[in-house]
């Protein structure tokens, strides 16, 4: 397996190994990144918004450990992708029935026309597109790897909210509505890539989406404002 000090410090965690935090580093400043919060906690929805927006057969986009997947296999056929090796035995050894290698932002060579009903991606995933250009190839690779009827779920943070600034590794963007993270990960000793998250406002998500296949068809803002998630159908 690859050495990625974030992917491989989580599968340590699950396996009762880990031996040091996992840090986030961003020039000077530090933090540890919350394994067992972030991707051991389970996942109970609070309302019926994912029952009714996503069905199968359902793409689980950068699945983590696969705290949804568990949940929507329950439901209806999930295929939970992660492009480490480390995460994809991980999901497997937490019970996600189908699992596989592969990049989320390589759709098309991992899966025809077609094939998924609904798509949902969880946390900086989608984020991960670097670009905006990157961002629409994503969406209307997205686009052909579904139905003519699917929906989306992702997940997004506003630049232009209040307390943007104060997001780890920000760094803001002339244009409105458009802003950057970036930090790297280390865990033993090991130094991950750099990690760019280009962060779009729902307005700029909205404009990103002309083309692709796809609408926006509702956004919701969680309680602190900037985080939202935004609900994709097909034109």
């Amino acid at each position: 397996m690859d050495s990625d000090p974030y992917s491989r410090a989580i599968r340590d965690y699950y396996l009762d190994q880990q031996t040091e935090p996992l840090i986030e580093r961003c020039g000077g400043e530090t933090r540890e990144h919350p394994i067992g919060e972030y991707y051991f906690g389970g996942f109970e929805p609070t309302d019926d918004w994912h029952d009714i927006w996503l069905a199968g057969p359902l793409l689980d986009m950068g699945a983590g450990v696969g705290q949804h997947s568990l949940y929507f296999q329950k439901r209806f056929e999930t295929v939970a992708i992660e492009i480490s090796e480390h995460l994809v035995v991980t999901l497997r050894d937490q019970g996600v029935n189908d699992a596989r290698q592969a990049d989320m932002f390589a759709l098309r060579e991992s899966f025809g026309q077609n094939r998924f009903r609904s798509a949902f991606a969880h946390g900086t995933q989608v984020r991960a597109a670097r670009s905006r250009g990157g961002l629409r190839q994503f969406l209307g690779d997205l686009s052909y790897v579904t139905t003519d009827d699917a929906t989306a779920i992702i997940d997004g943070n506003d630049p232009d909210h209040e307390h943007a600034p104060k997001f780890f590794g920000y760094r803001a963007d002339p244009a409105p509505g458009l802003g950057f993270r970036i930090y790297h990960f280390e865990y033993e000793g090991d130094v991950s890539e750099p990690l760019l998250l280009r962060l779009v406002s729902p307005s700029r998500l909205r404009d990103a989406v002309v083309g692709t296949g796809w609408d926006v068809a509702e956004i919701r803002r969680g309680e602190n404002g900037h985080y939202y998630r935004a609900v994709l159908t097909k034109r």
